[in-house]
C-alpha cells in the first residue's frame, strides 16, 4: 500500500477513524477486517462471528455526495486514500463495494430507526448508501500503548483478576466512587475505561480525567487502578453496547467486566418464556459480567446505600443523576457534598468559570477566616473554603 496523489479519496469523521483504529489494534476480535456483503448478512442473522458474539456488521459507509460518487466508481484491487480532517488517515485496497439499507443499519445498532431516539438521527446523517471493504493500513497513527500499560500494571502486583468498567463520569459523583470501590474489593486490578466524547461535551475529557485521577491518587490504594482513555465512537452506542464493552475489555486483557444497573442496553426481554438480559446474548467471549447495585443516599440511613438493600423507600432516597448534578455546576452552584466530593466541585467550577470573580483576594479575606498572612489564593481554594462555610451548623 502506498500513498499516492493519484488515489481516489474518501472523507471520514473522527468516530469512523476511532472504529478503524480499534479494529486495527485487535480490540474488536473476533472480527479483524471490514466486512463484505456476505459477512454482513451472516452477522445480521446470527449476531455471531466465528461462534463468538458480535452484534452488528462492521462496515465503512461514509456519507456525503462526494463519498457516494467515489464509492460507486471504485473497482476491486483499486487503492483509495481515506482522509480525516483533510489529512491522509489510511490507505485501503478495495475488495468490494456494496449497497446498504441505512434504516436497517440503524435498527441493528439502536434497536429502532425512530429519529426521535437519541443518536439515531446522528447515525442516519453519518451513513452513506454504499459500504466499502478491503485491507487497509493506517498512515502516521501512533501505536496504542495501553495494552502494554495494562500488562505492566498486572505484573507489578501479580494480578490474578483484572476487571474493566466503562465510565463517562460527567461529572464524577459519590455513586461513581462507591461503584469503583465496590468493584475494586473483588478484583486485583481495576481498569477504568474513561470514555472520550466526540460531540460538544459539558465537561471536556481533561476535566473528567483530572477529577478521576484526584480521587484515585488520594482515596484508593496505589497501583490497583489504571485509567485508559477510550474513544466513545458509534460502536459503543445502542442496545448492543454491553456486548461491545465486553469484547473490548476482553481484548484489553480483562477477565471481568462490571456494569452499572442503569447501563444502556441492559433492558430485559423474554426468550422462550425466560426473563433474560443482553448479557445472556454474550457468546464465546470469555469474560465474567457483573451488574452492580444502584446506589442512593438515604436520609434515614444517613449514608450511601444500595437501593436493593435499603428498606426505607424512594421517598427517603436521593438518586445520583449526573445530568442534574452537572446542571447545578453549569449554573455556578456548589452541589451538596453528599452528591459530589467538595474537591471535585471546586476543581470543576474553577475550570468552567475561569476568572469569574472581579477581586478574588478581597472576597477571600472579606468572607473567610484567614490566619493573617497575605498569600495568593486560587479560585479552587476559594470554593473549598466556601464549602466549609456551607457546612457550618452552629447557627442553623
Amino acid at each position: 500500500m502506498t500513498l499516492s496523489r493519484k488515489n481516489k479519496t474518501l472523507l471520514i469523521d473522527k468516530e469512523a477513524a476511532s472504529a478503524l483504529e480499534l479494529l486495527k489494534d485487535g480490540l474488536l476480535s473476533p472480527i479483524n477486517s471490514l466486512m463484505n456483503l456476505k459477512q454482513s448478512e451472516d452477522v445480521s442473522k446470527t449476531g455471531l462471528v466465528n461462534n463468538k458474539s458480535f452484534p452488528f456488521p462492521f462496515i465503512l459507509a461514509p456519507s456525503g455526495k462526494m463519498n457516494n460518487d467515489v464509492l460507486k466508481s471504485l473497482k476491486a484491487s483499486e487503492e483509495v486514500t481515506i482522509l480525516l480532517e483533510d489529512k491522509p488517515f489510511a490507505i485501503l485496497i478495495v475488495d468490494e463495494v456494496f449497497h446498504i439499507d441505512k434504516n436497517e443499519r440503524v435498527k441493528q445498532i439502536y434497536g429502532t430507526d425512530d429519529l426521535t431516539h437519541p443518536g439515531v438521527l446522528n447515525a442516519i446523517n453519518r451513513l452513506g448508501s454504499f459500504a466499502v471493504c478491503g485491507e487497509y493500513k493506517l498512515v502516521n497513527v501512533s501505536s496504542n500503548t495501553n495494552k502494554q500499560k495494562i500488562d505492566d500494571a498486572k505484573k507489578l502486583i501479580s494480578a490474578k483478576h483484572t476487571t474493566g468498567i466503562m465510565m463517562s463520569i460527567n461529572p464524577l459523583h459519590r455513586a461513581h466512587e462507591r461503584l469503583i470501590r465496590q468493584t475494586l474489593e473483588n478484583t486485583d486490578l481495576l481498569i477504568i475505561f474513561l470514555l472520550k466524547p466526540y460531540t460538544v461535551s459539558n465537561l471536556d475529557y481533561e476535566i473528567r480525567k483530572e477529577s478521576l485521577e484526584f480521587f484515585i491518587n488520594n482515596f484508593l490504594t496505589k497501583n490497583h487502578v489504571l485509567v485508559v482513555p477510550l474513544e466513545n465512537s458509534y460502536v459503543f452506542s445502542g442496545n448492543n453496547e454491553i456486548i461491545i464493552d465486553a469484547i473490548v475489555a476482553k481484548n484489553y486483557g480483562c477477565d471481568r467486566l462490571t456494569i452499572g444497573r442503569n447501563h444502556t442496553g441492559l433492558g430485559m426481554f423474554y426468550d422462550s418464556n425466560l426473563n433474560k438480559s443482553i448479557i445472556d446474548r454474550v457468546v464465546g467471549i470469555d469474560i465474567d459480567i457483573t451488574v452492580a447495585s444502584e446506589y442512593v443516599y438515604c436520609d434515614k440511613c444517613t449514608t450511601l446505600v444500595s437501593k436493593s438493600t435499603c428498606p426505607h423507600g424512594q421517598h427517603h432516597q436521593i438518586s445520583y443523576h449526573a445530568d442534574s448534578i452537572l446542571e447545578l455546576l453549569e449554573l455556578g452552584m456548589l452541589p451538596p457534598t453528599i452528591l459530589i466530593r467538595k474537591e471535585i466541585s471546586a476543581l470543576i467550577l474553577s475550570r468552567l468559570f475561569p476568572d469569574r470573580f472581579k477581586n478574588l483576594e478581597k472576597l477571600y479575606y472579606d468572607l473567610l477566616p484567614v490566619e493573617g498572612l497575605l498569600k495568593e489564593h486560587t479560585e479552587k481554594d476559594f470554593y473549598l473554603e466556601l464549602i466549609k462555610l456551607y457546612q457550618t451548623t452552629s447557627l442553623t
